[in-house]
């Protein structure tokens, strides 16, 4: 979908421009003129690189300017022709001049007469103007890999105008603002910024991939509903999401992935990114989308194993690791290969000394409940109902009213589970009713007595019942 933005180039490169009616109008100045014409009428990238690297001062003024000598963009302000022509001209030599990227920032801020640029037209995102800006601002950003404060204060102005190109209706803008993202995740400080704006740059990046597995796709992965067949793949990918988009969605998060210290509890608290990625990780069947899922999950899991090891438990990754481990167009994929072996090791290890009792702790702290065995089995809540409502002072009593207050609008078995396990210790340790009715687990169960799901109803009144039939007896 690249394509896009590159046939809006290619149709303002084959454009006429009077330049010397420009130059008499005092549009642009003789000098402007000579310089983008040098450059313009070379015909081989090499001959471009040598003008403007013998030239490497007078191509910055050209282009940004400083005090007291205007760039073109600023003396021709008032024509778009001109501007959009200028843009695409730095976009071309930004990407084969690497020498001139770090050149435009010597000595001034190259985004003064840029940024104004981007926000020409508020109503309208795809502003050409907006758009060609927007490329030339990421390249440059990912050229010289600055850090200095005038790009941290120009980084959230193009982010938030790339963002509104996310929520366009048109793939190719997605496509082409998402892989612009991605230009400006060369460092920790701007990943950080990426990541402040999360609910604007983040969190529709995962709207995309959860379109990309089918609606409620994580609930399938927590449920266990999913199977993965002999292949280790199923499915084709959904949501009208391309695996163009995709892929540049994937390379985001992995990107973001290696802040996973920093970042990584709060993806899966907000996004729910092991579910997530174990989805697409089961209809994945190109090896470029593959490597990356596998990556970002080894990143993440690596960097917060308290909280995601048991995630990827529950989501049942590692039967699904060990299934994509035989995949024989995988073999000679040695990064992959290693990150494999890496993640499979890591949670084994995990596994090898898990109890039932440390899989429903590791469930309940996970946020997300499934039908896993401990579930209805009386003999684990007999042996461990007192133990689970005093663990560490409350705390999975408490986490499982967290877990109560949403609405699990994707995954409505989730509050059914929870009243089948708040039934379980009623029975099992009725003394401990008091501390269960204030954190408003008794309140919560009796607005689900009302609910239009049947299973929460059902669950609902039984745990109810119990309730009542303790209290009756006292």
């Amino acid at each position: 979908m690249e394509d896009f933005l590159t046939s809006v180039r290619n149709s303002i490169r084959q454009r006429t421009i009077p330049w010397e009616g420009a130059v008499r109008a005092s549009t642009i100045t003789e000098n402007h003129l000579l310089k983008i014409q040098s450059v313009s009428k070379a015909k081989k990238d090499a001959d471009k690189r040598e003008i403007v690297e013998s030239d490497l001062d007078g191509y910055r003024i050209l282009f940004v300017g400083e005090p007291g000598n205007p760039s073109v963009l600023e003396s021709a302000s008032n024509r778009s022709d001109v501007v959009q022509y200028v843009l695409v001209l730095l976009g071309d030599l930004l990407e084969k001049v690497p020498a001139l990227g770090p050149a435009l920032y010597k000595n001034t801020n190259p985004y003064t007469n840029l940024l104004p640029l981007i926000s020409r037209s508020n109503n309208n995102p795809e502003d050409t103007v907006s758009f060609l800006t927007a490329s030339v601002l990421a390249t440059m950003m990912e050229s010289s890999k600055d850090e200095s404060p005038a790009t941290k204060e120009a980084l959230p102005i193009l982010l938030t105008y790339l963002s509104s190109l996310v929520k366009s209706p048109e793939p190719a803008h997605q496509d082409i603002a998402i892989s612009h993202y991605s230009k400006t995740l060369y460092s920790r400080t701007t990943r950080q910024k990426f990541w402040d704006l999360r609910s604007d740059t983040v969190a529709p990046l995962f709207g995309i991939l959860k379109a990309a597995g089918g609606d409620a796709s994580s609930a399938r992965v927590w449920s266990g509903n999913t199977t993965v067949g002999e292949s280790g793949f199923e499915g084709p990918l959904q949501g009208d999401v391309g695996l163009q988009l995709l892929y540049h969605v994937l390379l985001v998060i992995w990107q973001l992935s290696f802040d996973a210290e920093e970042v990584g509890d709060d993806m899966a608290d907000l996004y729910d990114v092991v579910g997530t990625f174990t989805n697409l990780l089961r209809l994945s069947s190109k090896p470029k989308t593959t490597r990356l899922l596998v990556a970002t999950l080894l990143n993440m899991i690596k960097a917060n194993e308290d909280t995601l090891l048991p995630a990827a438990v529950l989501a049942r990754l590692p039967g699904l690791l060990e299934n994509l481990s035989k995949k024989k167009q995988q073999l000679n994929d040695q990064e992959l290969q290693h990150d494999l072996s890496e993640l499979m090791e890591m949670l084994d290890d995990y596994a090898k000394d898990k109890t039932t009792f440390d899989e429903y702790v590791a469930e309940v702290r996970a946020g997300h409940l499934r039908w896993s065995p401990p579930h209805k089995n009386e003999e684990f809540w007999q042996e461990n109902a007192r133990k689970i409502v005093e663990f560490n002072h409350g705390e999975l009593l408490q986490k499982l009213a967290e877990i109560m207050s949403k609405p699990w609008e994707n995954d409505r078995a989730v509050l059914a589970i929870a009243c089948n396990d708040i039934g379980y210790m009623v029975r099992e340790v009725p003394d401990r009713r008091p501390r269960m009715e204030k954190l408003g687990l008794k309140a919560r169960i009796m607005e689900l007595m009302a609910d239009e799901n049947e299973n929460i109803r059902w669950y609902s009144l039984r745990t109810l019942a119990d309730w009542l039939k303790f209290s009756f007896e006292k």
